[in-house]
């Protein structure tokens, strides 16, 4: 018991790694407790892309970064600033060791007439895809890894399926960085109990 409420403790996003590489089998076995994470209907919507080589990991990086650079533009940040920006997020992505994009499938959920219950069955699908991330990212500190919660895929959806030739099925929703840690960045503040909790 005290070793699992260590990982939660102590499990906190990294995003500079070293070089080493992952191992298939330690990659294996973080996906498999995303696997057993609880999902709506016990339809596990979640799917999985291990990105490990630089070009793969340079063609999605800079093609998310196209679309971030346009975003950008449009808020009226400046050219330097966007560049500066663009340029930040190309080399987060290309210098992780690996990249594991988690995808969601709406293929085995409820399929209702109505669109209220059918906005809520997407809910619940996500919120599925969010415990399978949550065990990836508590497995992958267990085995000595850091990892980060990126959400870049969300705001370009269809560049990510275009740029890994995913089917029209899929739903980018995360992109979860992973090496080991070479950084041990100070943890930040947790709201206190009495912000967060009622008892009725």
């Amino acid at each position: 018991m005290q070793d699992f409420y260590m990982i939660v403790s102590k499990r906190q996003s990294i995003r500079k790694y070293g070089n080493q590489p992952i191992s298939r089998r330690r990659v294996n076995r973080i996906i498999k407790a995303g696997t057993w994470a609880p999902s709506a209907h016990n339809t596990q919507p979640w799917r999985f892309v291990v990105l490990e080589t630089t070009e793969a990991k340079r063609k999605l990086a800079e093609a998310m970064a196209a679309v971030y650079r346009h975003d950008l533009k449009l808020e009226g940040v400046t050219a330097h600033e966007v560049e500066a920006i663009v340029t930040a997020s190309v080399k987060r992505f290309t210098k992780a060791p690996l990249l594991l994009l988690v995808c969601l499938t709406m293929e085995d959920m409820d399929d209702y007439p109505d669109e209220k219950r059918q906005q809520l069955e997407q809910i619940l699908a996500v919120q599925s895809v969010a415990a399978a991330i949550q065990n990836i990212l508590l497995a992958a500190h267990a085995e000595g890894l850091g990892a980060c919660w990126c959400c870049a895929p969300l705001f370009c959806p269809e560049t990510v399926r275009a740029t890994l030739k995913l089917p029209s099925n899929l739903e980018p929703q995360a992109l979860i960085t992973l090496g080991y840690p070479a950084e041990n960045p100070s943890r930040p503040r947790r709201r206190p109990y009495s912000e967060i909790l009622q008892f009725k």
